[in-house]
């Protein structure tokens, strides 16, 4: 099938030919979107969209064509392994989403025998992906053949450097080294090594390693030695007594090895002795610095997660422990604002102060990574309440700290409190509900929270739902659907808006909201938004329908700098006017700091795309962002009724009448509801008490 004609002075296409263009090229976003899920593609998302609309349109012409034209479709299996699109589901989600589009696809309706032709057309396209792949093959075996030869060569190379080398490491090293026969007896010895004994080398070598050893280790080092050339141990570290030649032992560490020959024959032994008391200052070191925080001296989460369990047991029964979980706020503004190394003061000074608050407790105090500590009590009949601690806490982090001798900084934290745990509880499980109850202070603007446990139920439960919301919407079960936009003065449809609808198997359907929610918490929301605003756009076009769409934009999509060219390419994909799209902007993301939604909003004004304004709750927006329609706030319109509620509503409805733009109210319910709102001048009505738009 031919591609849709630009636009110009190329002659237009009839509606079919391009509605069948714009579903192959939905087909070919498709298709490249669930092989990207399967393999790594080497190729921008354009390109691959590119490529897989040819071979769309060849597949398709394939199968049109008397007989079917196997072999332009196996071309179009090898050119799938060129593209390198070769997971190990690629060719079978490949062969699903082909076979189900190609056999819906209106177009080819007509022609007879479409099931075997779609059969063996995909048949040759998976022929020539496996010829391709395995010419693919055959030619990477080629590589490796001659590589593995170069290996061979660089390899007896190496081994006459490797054998200047250990003589140079044997000879120079630092430590002792011996080389003795599988019995003991030492064939060589370094100086380091005579140093420490404070023999010559050719002393040591007419001695048995074990002669070296004290009496009372003897046995131990020997037993040790046989399992390690019979190969129950791969290597040998442990600490001994060495005597040295005025008959004073020392502690030092063994490390041994065994030397084999190219049969894996045990042939000699390669000891390296070192002096254990340097060693075990360099280890202790090492633990803490593995085990602590550098900038803060505090434990890391590692440490504190080896700690939680052992805690939880030497706890009180009957009081338990308490854990607090923090994350600075607006910490990365301070970083941005005075620069990491006065944000690290700031760090240290919160990290002393946690510790000052719990000094008289038996407590924990840690970094759990970035601006997050973590503060686990082990409470006794002394200790404060938990309110008391989250205000010591709160109270402390708000006395400035003058990191530069200039600037006082404070700084705020949310806090997660978990209060008398399970003591059978996990110190994962344990983490886990502290970080759940955390997110969700975070998420209600709240300062503290303590834990609940039917909260964290349903919040485990979303988080469920959010982790197979890619898969669902993959499989099918997310599709698009419709509400009617009606006037409020005589009740005709004013309008459509695009919405989203989950047919969960095990939930039922989820409505658009909970979809959006759940897409957030995901990073779906901007490819889902697209999707949704794309499809509604080309149905609303086959539908013949001439109402305007609304797309309500999640705050995401109305920051995201790709938006605008977004709509331009589904305006210029369909051929809708500008005005027939009307996205619609969340209150809140024209007013934030970045002011990207706004930039997006008056470019999409420049060309034609008449916005909304959606949420809107007070008039501050009305007076920086004109528009021609707004609705209102849920939260106003739960409210309504509310004696504090209904003259701001009033007002706000008035403001908007004053700007000459449209009040629309969403979620309208019952004829009462909808009576309510025009008696009050609302505009526009949408909800369950009007019918879905039909047609779409």
């Amino acid at each position: 099938m031919t591609a849709p004609q630009p636009r110009g002075d190329h002659p237009r296409q009839k509606p079919s030919a391009e509605r069948a263009a714009r579903r192959l090229g939905t087909l070919a976003r498709k298709w490249g979107y669930l092989i990207s899920t399967t393999a790594y593609l080497p190729h921008t998302p354009e390109e691959i969209e590119r490529e897989l609309g040819l071979l769309v349109t060849t597949l398709f012409d394939a199968v049109a064509a008397d007989p079917p034209d196997l072999g332009a479709a196996a071309t179009a299996g090898g050119r799938l392994v060129e593209l390198r699109c070769v997971g190990t589901d690629s060719l079978r989600r490949s062969l699903e989403v082909l076979g189900k589009a190609l056999l819906r696809e209106p177009e080819l309706h007509r022609v007879d025998g479409l099931a075997e032709r779609v059969v063996l057309v995909l048949g040759a396209l998976s022929s020539g992906y496996g010829e391709m792949q395995r010419e693919d093959i055959q030619k990477r075996q080629e590589g490796l053949s001659r590589a593995l030869l170069k290996v061979e060569q660089e390899t007896r190379q190496k081994q006459v450097i490797t054998r200047a080398q250990f003589e140079e490491v044997f000879a120079g090293s630092a430590s002792g080294v011996a080389l003795t026969e599988l019995d003991g007896r030492v064939l060589r010895a370094n100086a380091s090594l005579a140093k420490t004994l404070n023999r010559t080398p050719a002393e040591i070598g007419a001695l048995s390693l074990f002669d070296l050893v004290h009496p009372e280790d003897v046995e131990q080092l020997r037993d040790a030695y046989r399992e390690l050339v019979a190969g129950k141990l791969h290597r040998l570290r442990t600490g001994r007594r060495l005597v040295g030649k005025d008959g004073e032992p020392m502690w030092a560490t063994f490390a041994a090895s065994v030397i084999r020959d190219a049969l894996g024959k045990p042939r000699q032994l390669l000891t390296i002795v070192d002096d254990d008391t340097e060693v075990s200052l360099l280890q202790r070191r090492l633990s803490h610095q593995a085990l602590h925080d550098v900038l803060t001296g505090l434990p890391n989460r590692q440490f504190f997660s080896t700690r939680l369990e052992t805690l939880l047991r030497d706890a009180d029964p009957a009081r338990g422990v308490t854990l607090f979980h923090l994350d600075l706020d607006g910490f990365s503004r301070i970083n941005g604002g005075l620069g990491q190394e006065l944000g690290d003061r700031v760090l240290r000074g919160v990290a002393a102060k946690l510790k000052t608050i719990f000094d008289g407790e038996e407590a924990l105090v840690a970094r759990l990574g970035g601006d997050e500590f973590g503060v686990l009590v082990q409470n006794g009949a002394e200790t404060p309440g938990v309110l008391t601690l989250v205000r010591r806490i709160t109270h402390d982090l708000a006395e400035p700290e003058y990191v530069d001798g200039q600037r006082g900084v404070a700084v705020a934290a949310a806090i997660g409190v978990v209060h008398r745990p399970p003591r059978d509880v996990t110190p994962v499980e344990l983490l886990h509900a502290s970080d759940l109850t955390l997110r969700r202070v975070q998420r209600t603007g709240s300062q503290w929270g303590l834990f609940d446990r039917e909260l964290d139920r349903r919040d485990r439960h979303d988080f469920g739902l959010a982790a197979g919301m890619a898969g669902a919407w993959e499989n099918g079960e997310i599709e698009v659907c419709y509400r009617t936009l009606v006037s409020a003065a005589d009740g005709s449809a004013r309008g459509v808006e695009a919405r989203l609808r989950w047919n969960h198997p095990a939930e039922g359907v989820l409505a658009h909201d909970t979809c959006v929610r759940l897409a957030a918490a995901t990073g779906l929301a901007l490819p889902l938004g697209t999707w949704l605003l794309r499809t509604a756009a080309e149905r609303l076009l086959e539908s013949g329908s001439e109402l305007p769409l609304t797309v309500e934009l999640t705050p995401q999509q109305a920051a995201d700098p790709e938006l605008v060219g977004e709509i331009r390419g589904v305006l210029e994909s369909t051929g809708l006017a500008p005005a027939a799209i009307r996205p619609g902007f969340p209150a809140a993301a024209l007013l934030s700091d970045s002011g990207d939604a706004a930039d997006n909003l008056k470019v999409l004004a420049e060309i034609g795309v008449r916005a909304e304004l959606h949420e809107v709750g007070d008039a501050t927006c009305l007076t920086e962002f004109p528009a021609r329609t707004v609705r209102l706030a849920s939260s106003l319109v739960e409210r309504r009724t509310h004696p504090l509620v209904e003259p701001s509503l009033t007002a706000l409805i008035a403001a908007a009448h004053q700007t000459g733009a449209e009040v629309a109210v969403a979620g309208v319910e019952t004829a009462d509801q909808a009576q309510w709102w025009r008696d009050r001048g609302v505009d526009r009505l949408s909800g369950p008490a009007f019918t879905e738009p039909t047609g779409l």
